[in-house]
Parts: structure tokens; C-alpha cells; sequence
């Protein structure tokens, strides 16, 4: 009897359907698997087995054939194995023949016992199910929760082979998931930081405000101590909020990862690798293509903390994704898309003993060590960069609590929210179908919506030779000031809008005399 029963993989980010037919003759008993399986997928062939005796039922003394189709796809992971086994007891006649499954999609993986395992990937697996007209979904009910957040199926958690089959028959009907109310705030803080907790660094506060509002990428220079790390750790709490588009973004490339916890990412991520990963680990790719670190901080900040000791093959990978906002990893078995919008955020010392240029300790360092550890950063990388912030030691009032505390998050994010809906509002009111943060915005838009007048002309005229600005940064320079205008409210950016820009340029100079 043949049968035929529906699931779906993940390649890249993106879902696409896989049909399991299944063919069973009564002769000598057989069991073989095609389609272009791996390796996991080929175990199937035992996992599936062994669930079905330690389930209750009698596995087939059948010559069975599985095919996957479309065969002309690598089919990789375990996530086939309920619907294998679905597939195989319905050609056996356990499932009835006549109950129609076309409707009907089955992904998990099994476990000896007959248990249903959580699989990578649910997300988008759902939604291609949807788009592919199945109208129910049976997933492990640990990630239930995870596909209910697509609307238009009904989706089922299966903890068991036997109480699928069960409701299969009829005999004991499964409960359908709850919907996911996608009405819920998505901002979360579960880690209780604050921007009030730093002291001090009023420049730098005010600096990555602007770089929340822009989605502007940012570099810290400092010695060891002056908060580096503990404001880009808080800089999270001040971005803009999630839109649920976003939030549905970021979670299947999480979900494919396998680093999802809960049913949907609420707020923007926060990537922090060591500097001893590799290019392969920040960019994305092995063997089996798999999100990198600046994939996964897609729509959230990617943090580079002692930017100098990256090796240059790794920072030289960020290149092109920072100016695209995606990165295409080419293997022999596959090519694939991954999102790579984010803000990136680096750290440094001014030179290896971290006291270069500071007032309160004396640097150790030569001129020709000071130049080589400096040199470690391109200049490519740096022409990337829109804010460049000089954070100097935090003095003892500060840090005995004798000076005001700092503003929380929430009164900052206030004003990040009401920038980035200014500069919505405003690029839809000139006629711009797709409003973007103006980091992202081409260099179209810019000639359209950084028109300076004459004042600001000739100071960026003259920034524009003093500073040594290649197009990019002259770019940039335009972009961060026209995010500090939207801060202000401003429909025209005006010359302290350009001069506070410009501030924020100028450590080329005094580092690296470029």
C-alpha cells in the first residue's frame, strides 16, 4: 500500500515542504530510505523502529521504501522521523487507509521509548507548512508554543507516538495549542540592568543614545575601567521597540540556530563573542550552513569587546555585511541567505597598557607599540564606524554616589522611540515607501533628506578636508547628524546638528592620524 504524508525542512532561514511517501510490499522485510537523506536521516530507519515496538505497536516485517521528496535536496537532521513513521503505519493499515492526511503536516524527532523529541527550526517549518495549504501541524509539544505564533494552522503538541496515533484513529483527540497573542509586549529585561547604574560618561550616554535612535554603529575608546563594556551592555535597554515583524525576523534565525528560548524573541538581541571566534563562527557557514554571531544579533547590537585582538580575518568579515545587512555563505551542498542588520558596537584600549592619553596613570607603551596595536584596526573597518566615543576615567565623586545618578533606560528609550517614529513620519510624509533607520538610509536618501544649509555647508566643508573624510564617512557624518535633528524634533538639519556630528569623527585623527 503506498501512502503519503507531508513535513517540511529548514534551508537557510527559510522553510520548504518535504513529502514522505512510503511503499510496503509483503516479502522478505526491508527497510530503505531515499531522497538524498544525511546521515541523521538515515538513522531514522532505527529510531523509527524501536519507537514503534516501545509504543505498543508491531512494527512492519514489510519491504518498505521511504522516499523524500523532492529527492534532488539534501535532506539533513531528524526532524523527518514522525513523519516517516506516520507515513509507514498508515501503508501498514494501523493508520487507516482511507483517513485523509493532505491537510495534515508531521515534524519531530523520536526517541527509542516512542517519546517526540524538540527539533531546530520550528518556525519557519510552520509557516512553510501554512504557505504549502496544510491546514494542522503535529510538533513536539516542547515547541508547540513556538509554532503557534503562526497564524492560519492549527497546531499540536505531540509529546508521544501513541497518543498521536491515538487521535489519529479518533479513539483520544489531542488538545490544539493556544494561539500566541501576538498583542503582548515584546520588551523584556530579565537581566535588571540599567543605564542609571553608570556613572559618569555623560558624552558616551549622549553618544549612544544618538546611535539608538540611527541604528548607528559605534566604537568606545577608553582605559580599563571607564565602563566600556557596562554601557554597551546597556544599550540594549534603549533601543527602539520590537515591531512584531522583527520579532517574528529575529526568531526564525534563532529558531534555526537552536538557541530560541520561549516562543518569540521580545527584545533585540545582544551578541558578545570572544575574540578567539572564528570567521566561520561570526559570519555563518561550516560544512552544514548554520547562522553566525552577526546573524544572530540580527535586529540587536553585535558587541566587539578589545576589538584589537580580533584577528583581521575576522573583522575584515564584517565588511560587506555591514553595508549590505546580509550575508550569502557558499558551500558545495548549498547556498544561503542569512539577515545581518545590526548595530555594531566596539571597545578598545587607546594602546596595549590601556593608559595611552589618560591623566590618572602614566602609559607604559612605546610610540611603535602604541602604533601596532592601533594598526590591528583597518581602516576600512573604521570608515564603517559613525560614532567614535573617548571615554576617560571615572573620578571618585562619581563613583561614590556624590553625583547624580544617570537617567534609566525607560526615559531614554522614550526619546530614542519618539525619534525613530519622527524619522518614520517624516521619510513617509516625502513619499519613501520603505522608511528605514536613517544608518541604512542610500545615498539617495541621503542627497533628498540631508540638505544643509549654508552655514552647515561650509563646516562640512571644511570637516570634510581637515578630518580627511572619504566618501563613506562623509556619508556618515550626514547620517548621524540627521538623526540628531530627528532627536530634536527638527525637519532641517542645522549647523550644531552637523557640528555635534562631526565631534563624533574625530578620533581618526588623534589615533590614527588618518
Amino acid at each position: 500500500m503506498l501512502s503519503k504524508v507531508y513535513t517540511t525542512s529548514v534551508m537557510g532561514i527559510d522553510g520548504f515542504e518535504v513529502t514522505v511517501e512510503c511503499s510496503a510490499w509483503d516479502r522478505v522485510p526491508h527497510f530503505d530510505l531515499v531522497g538524498l537523506p544525511d546521515t541523521a536521516v538515515k538513522e531514522a530507519k532505527n529510531r523509527v523502529a524501536a519507537a514503534c515496538e516501545n509504543s505498543g505497536f508491531k512494527f512492519p516485517p514489510l519491504d518498505i521504501v521511504v522516499n523524500l521528496a523532492p529527492a534532488d535536496i539534501k535532506k539533513e537532521g531528524s526532524s523527518f522521523d514522525l513523519a516517516i513513521l506516520v507515513a509507514i503505519l498508515q501503508s501498514d493499515g494501523t493508520i487507516s487507509h482511507s483517513l485523509d492526511l493532505t491537510d495534515k503536516c508531521f515534524i519531530g524527532e523520536l526517541s527509542l521509548s516512542g517519546e517526540v523529541r524538540s527539533v531546530s527550526g520550528i518556525l519557519p517549518m510552520t509557516i512553510a507548512a501554512r504557505d504549502a495549504g496544510r491546514r494542522e501541524i503535529f510538533v513536539p509539544a516542547e515547541n508547540a508554543r513556538e509554532a503557534s505564533v503562526v497564524d492560519g494552522i492549527r497546531v499540536y503538541g505531540v509529546s508521544g507516538v501513541r497518543s498521536l496515533v491515538e487521535h489519529l484513529k479518533g479513539k483520544a483527540a489531542l488538545e490544539p495549542t493556544p494561539k500566541f497573542d501576538t498583542g503582548l509586549a515584546y520588551r523584556e529585561n530579565s537581566a535588571g540592568i540599567d543605564f542609571s547604574e553608570v556613572r559618569g560618561q555623560y558624552k558616551a550616554k549622549r553618544a549612544l543614545e544618538i546611535a539608538a535612535a540611527g541604528g548607528h554603529n559605534v566604537l568606545m575608546i577608553g582605559p580599563p575601567g571607564a565602563g566600556k563594556s557596562m554601557l554597551a551592555k546597556r544599550l540594549p535597554t534603549i533601543l527602539p521597540d520590537l515591531s512584531f515583524a522583527e520579532a517574528l525576523e529575529t526568531t526564525k534565525i534563532h529558531s534555526v540556530a537552536g538557541t530560541l528560548k520561549g516562543s518569540l524573541v521580545s527584545s533585540r538581541p545582544f551578541r558578545s563573542p570572544h575574540h578567539t571566534v572564528s570567521p566561520v563562527g561570526l559570519v555563518g557557514g561550516s560544512a552544514t550552513p548554520r547562522p553566525g554571531e552577526i546573524s544572530l544579533a540580527h535586529n540587536g547590537v553585535l558587541f566587539l569587546d578589545e576589538l584589537p585582538e580580533f584577528p583581521k580575518s575576522v573583522t575584515e568579515s564584517l565588511r560587506q555585511p555591514l553595508e549590505d545587512g546580509v550575508v550569502t555563505v557558499t558551500r558545495a551542498r548549498a547556498k544561503v541567505t542569512y539577515p545581518s542588520s545590526f548595530m555594531l558596537v566596539c571597545a578598545m584600549n587607546p594602546c596595549k597598557c590601556g593608559y595611552f592619553g589618560d591623566g590618572s596613570r602614566k602609559c607604559t607603551c612605546t610610540p611603535q607599540t602604541i602604533k601596532k596595536y592601533l594598526d590591528r584596526v583597518s581602516g576600512p573597518l573604521l570608515d564603517r564606524i559613525d560614532i567614535e566615543i573617548e571615554l576617560p576615567s571615572v573620578n571618585y565623586d562619581e563613583l561614590s554616589g556624590r553625583s547624580e545618578a544617570g537617567e534609566p533606560s525607560a526615559e531614554i528609550r522614550k526619546r530614542v522611540n519618539g525619534a525613530r517614529a519622527f524619522t518614520y513620519s517624516r521619510l513617509e510624509r516625502a513619499g519613501e515607501k520603505n522608511p528605514v533607520p536613517n544608518a541604512k538610509m542610500t545615498p539617495a536618501m541621503i542627497r533628498r533628506h540631508c540638505a544643509l544649509d549654508s552655514e552647515a555647508e561650509q563646516l562640512m566643508r571644511d570637516a570634510f578636508e581637515s578630518l580627511g573624510l572619504s566618501a563613506r564617512g562623509h556619508d556618515r557624518v550626514l547620517r548621524v547628524a540627521r538623526t540628531i535633528a530627528d532627536l530634536d524634533g527638527e525637519e532641517n538639519i542645522s549647523a550644531d546638528h552637523i557640528a555635534e556630528a562631526i565631534m563624533y569623527r574625530s578620533l581618526d585623527r588623534k589615533y590614527w592620524n588618518r
